[in-house]
């Protein structure tokens, strides 16, 4: 009976000892409560008090979101990318200085304002504040001097800057390992020298590319330094001064303008892995290199020339990645390369290669996995034994070179090929698109545009679940668009211009949601436009234009959230424009269609066969002048041509930028939501039937650069809302039915007569003066009419102003001609000497071909010269309500030297705020622009 009351009490302490030991386990020990009221501290600043909702003052802070800890201590915080919204002296006030901190990163977490003095906790050691929007003067990072264990700092992708002068260089722990200031504002001369002026002696690794940087780099002091990478700045002195740089593993000296020999430079620097040059302005032939640990080495977009050197066959031991591309490289693949067999990317583009592909060499590279031998010289058909190459590839890239001969029907033999991108684009491919291409069922990308290939597309390309990106365009295929795409959900990009196809757009392409570009123009394709196509949310890009499409535009177009471009021309297109269409205005954000290369070939107006605004052409891995032969197929001119990557600039708040509804057969009136979007450039609803008037409304596309309502049956008057359009290039209202005085003010005074003739009642310059029997006409015929003599002297002096304005013309004419003619010969001597048949790989420069006899004078300025001279006959004009006024001087001298050859070089015109951030436009003869790919 005694046992029973000592079983009792050994329970009862037995309970209370797990109880406790539970509490213990639940609640904050002691030592945590004063980080507890640190943490609750900083989630209480914060402006969505939702963010952390876990962070509870009743909670053990070891069980917070983004928190971990050691021994009852926050020793780590990871809020990466949660939205913080925060200034950093929130930060450092409440996490920089609890006592166990270790490590703290807050990356992308939308920190802002500049960095001051602070307590900072003795334990921690790493800290990354990169992709904020911190700012203020780089010198401010000397306030985490402080931090006295730092030894990673990341404070890359802000808006830090340097004013320069700055005294005592960069104050920071001496323990520093790592430094990353990447991607910020920092400018000027010496800036390396700044940062490490108070010793490197334990710096591991220092990045500061992306920014522009100049003078001088030398880290002979940083003994223990690992990786290096000042890519991406404005450093054109010599080469980085390393010492000994025995530690140097990773070296990344791209995209600056160096030049010189390196080979010395580096020549100690025996254990590096990584070397990566390009970019930059070396030439000649490939120096001697450090090559006994080199896993990757590129020497891309220089001058080298000569062929490949036996040299490099000291790194293939260990040489994982190559890339020779964009430079002067000709012969062959060098059979020395047989024996890397660790080689798993080769990169030979853009260079001066031919002959036929050396399969014996390629076929001993066993591990190679990236093959791109991209706009060379190769010819010839493609081999069998590339069958057994293409088994174990990933991306397989051949274009733009001379291939002929048909597409090998066993180049996707195995189902097991690995194959995930075959480029065959701008080739002389002929024959049929072999079905087996559907064993590669690793395909994301299948481009061969640009070649000769016929019959139709096969249906068992249906069977690519993979396939995000089919670019057919430009070929002779035939047939009807397969119905088996529906089962391709991967599907993002679908180009199949200028062939010939017919049928209807299929409706299984309902099921495709990823679709973001559809390009089907200049085909003999039929039907309606689907409804289902408003479901497309991620459709930015659709083309529809020459061909046979017939019926209402259907009004789910506005359902497509993304949509800004949007080509319909040369249809038969009926009934009316719905107003539904443009209800995504101000909501669409199109980032991810960003990086897509493109041409736009702009419609000058000078064939009349030509419909439509212009042509947007998806460009990859297609040489410029090869645009020739879009010209066959297609009737425009190809005086004006817009390159460069799709770059959307706005985000969530765009609109449609491009609209094109010219050569239809459109009814009813312009909706007046259709000026609902603030980032229309061009809008083109000409040759049409179109009536009412033109609503007051267009007057809101402030970001309108042309604009084409022709051969329409639109009356009344042009709303002096229109006088807004600032931005207002071009216009064409000729063959309506509009009356009344054309608006004076902004644009229109630039605009020649042609763009209004055939308006039986529009009157006011650029056409004769209003009459007494237009009542609004009356007072714009009085501004017109006899001045007070108080006026004549006004008159005179303005006379005599633009007269001088024409002449100081023509003497900027002169001037540029005797420039030109100067240069013209220079190039002449260079061009005796051999020297003269190199062109801009890029396509960034117009290489004129050269005759070898000089010119009396260049017919081009010749025709400005007159077309100056017209200007100041003009200016000259005794009835003062002929003369021009000075805005209309003006843009005729800006028109006199944008068609003419004053600039043949490449001028940048970019399309402000729009889907397409900066293009280069190139005004010249297709014929005249170099090889290169861009």
């Amino acid at each position: 009976m005694k046992i029973f009351p000592s079983f009792f009490l050994f329970v009862t302490t037995l309970f209370f000892s797990v109880f406790s030991l539970s509490l213990q386990a639940s609640s904050p020990s002691q030592s945590l409560y004063r980080e507890i009221h640190q943490l609750i501290s900083f989630r209480n600043v914060l402006p969505d008090k939702n963010l952390l909702p876990d962070w509870s003052p009743d909670k053990n802070p070891c069980t917070f979101h983004g928190v971990t800890c050691k021994e009852d201590k926050v020793t780590s915080i990871d809020l990466s990318s949660k939205p913080l919204n925060v200034g950093f002296s929130a930060v450092a006030s409440s996490l920089l200085s609890l006592a166990g901190l270790e490590s703290l990163s807050l990356s992308n977490s939308h920190i802002n304002g500049s960095i001051s003095d602070f307590k900072c906790s003795a334990s921690l050691t790493s800290l990354n504040l990169s992709r904020n929007t911190i700012s203020g003067p780089v010198s401010t990072l000397s306030s985490f001097g402080s931090c006295i264990g730092l030894k990673h700092l990341n404070v890359s992708s802000n808006t830090l800057d340097f004013p320069g002068n700055i005294p005592g260089g960069l104050k920071l722990s001496s323990s520093l390992e790592v430094l990353d200031l990447s991607t910020n504002s920092l400018s000027g001369a010496n800036v390396v020298g700044w940062i490490l002026s108070n010793g490197c002696s334990e710096l591991k690794h220092l990045a500061v590319s992306g920014n522009k940087i100049s003078g001088d780099v030398d880290v002979s002091r940083c003994v223990n330094l690992e990786f290096l990478d000042i890519s991406s700045n404005n450093f054109s002195t010599s080469v980085p001064s390393l010492g000994a740089c025995s530690a140097l593993q990773h070296l990344d000296i791209s995209a600056n303008k160096f030049s010189g020999d390196f080979s010395n430079a580096i020549s100690a620097c025996t254990e590096l892995k990584s070397l990566n040059i390009s970019g930059n302005q070396f030439a000649g032939a490939i120096p001697s290199l450090p090559l006994k640990s080199l896993e990757y080495l590129s020497l891309a977009e220089n001058n080298f020339t000569g062929e490949i050197p036996e040299l490099l066959s000291g790194a293939c031991g260990t040489l994982a990645g190559l890339d020779l591309s964009g430079n002067e490289f000709h012969g062959t693949v060098p059979p020395f390369l047989a024996s890397c067999h660790l080689l798993e990317s080769l990169v030979l583009s853009s260079n001066n290669f031919s002959g036929e592909l050396p399969m014996d060499t390629l076929l001993e590279m066993r591990g190679l996995k990236v093959l791109d031998l991209s706009f060379n010289e190769f010819s010839g058909e493609l081999p069998e034994s590339l069958t057994n190459l293409s088994a174990s590839l990933l991306t397989l890239d051949l274009s733009s070179n001379n291939f002929s001969g048909p597409i090998l029907p066993n180049l996707c033999r195995s189902p097991k090929t690995t194959l995930r991108e075959l480029y065959l684009q701008n080739n002389g491919f002929t024959g049929k698109i072999p079905a087996t291409l559907s064993n590669c069922s690793e395909l994301v990308s299948l481009h061969l545009s640009f070649n000769y290939l016929s019959g139709t597309i096969p249906s068992s390309l249906g069977s690519l679940s993979k396939l995000r990106d089919l670019k057919l365009w430009l070929n002779m295929l035939q047939g009807e668009i397969p119905k088996e795409l529906m089962y391709v959900n991967t599907l993002e990009t679908l180009i199949l211009d200028f062939n010939y196809l017919t049928g209807e757009i299929p409706s299984g392409l309902s099921n495709c949601t990823n679709l973001n570009w559809i390009s089907l123009s200049n085909n003999r394709l039929t039907g309606q436009i689907p409804r289902w196509i408003g479901r497309l949310e991620s459709l930015a890009i659709l083309k529809l234009s020459n061909n046979s499409f017939y019926g209402n535009i259907p009004a789910e177009l506005g359902d497509c959230r993304s949509l800004i471009w949007l080509d319909l021309n040369t249809n038969y297109f009926n009934g009316t424009i719905p107003a539904e269409m443009f209800k995504q205005s101000g909501k669409i954000a199109v980032n991810f269609i960003a990086g897509k290369r493109y041409v736009y070939i702009k419609n000058d107006g000078m064939n009349k066969e030509c419909h439509g605004a212009g042509n947007l052409l998806e460009f990859q891995g297609i040489r410029w002048e090869q645009l020739n032969r879009v010209s066959t197929r297609n009737p425009c001119n190809f005086t004006r041509v817009y390159k460069g990557h799709t770059s959307p600039t706005f985000d969530n708040n765009g609109s449609m930028m491009f609209l094109d509804m010219s050569y239809n057969m459109l009814s009813g009136y312009i909706p007046k939501e259709i000026g609902s979007m603030p980032y229309l450039f061009i809008l083109n609803l000409g040759h049409n039937s179109i009536s009412g008037s033109i609503p007051d409304e267009v007057g809101d596309l402030r970001g309108l650069n042309i604009l084409d309502l022709s051969s329409n049956k639109l009356d009344g008057r042009i709303p002096q809302a229109m006088s807004a359009l600032t931005m207002l290039t071009e216009i064409d209202l000729s063959n309506n039915l509009l009356s009344g005085p054309i608006p004076e003010m902004g644009q229109f005074e630039t605009f020649s007569p042609v763009k209004f003739l055939n308006n039986s009642g529009l009157c006011g310059y650029p056409l004769p003066r209003c009459g007494p029997a237009n009542a609004d006409g009356s007072a714009h015929q009085r501004s017109h009419g006899r001045k007070p003599a108080s006026s004549v002297a006004g008159s005179v002096a303005m006379g005599l102003l633009f007269s001088f304005v024409c002449i100081f013309g023509l003497i900027l004419v002169g001037r540029e001609m005797k420039k030109r003619r100067r240069k013209k010969e220079a190039e002449l001597e260079m061009y005796a000497e051999g020297h003269g048949n190199s062109g801009d790989r890029t396509g960034n420069n117009t290489n004129w071909k050269l005759t070898g006899a000089k010119e009396a004078l260049n017919p081009a300025l010749e025709i400005e010269l007159l077309q100056h001279l017209k200007v100041a006959v003009a200016c000259l004009e005794d009835r003062a309500w002929k003369r021009p006024t000075i805005l209309q001087v003006i843009a005729m001298f800006k028109k006199i030297q944008a068609g003419s050859g004053l600039d043949s070089q490449s001028t940048i015109g970019s399309i402000e705020d729009g889907g397409f951030s900066t293009v280069e436009m190139v005004d010249m003869s297709i014929k005249e622009v170099p090889e290169g790919k861009f």
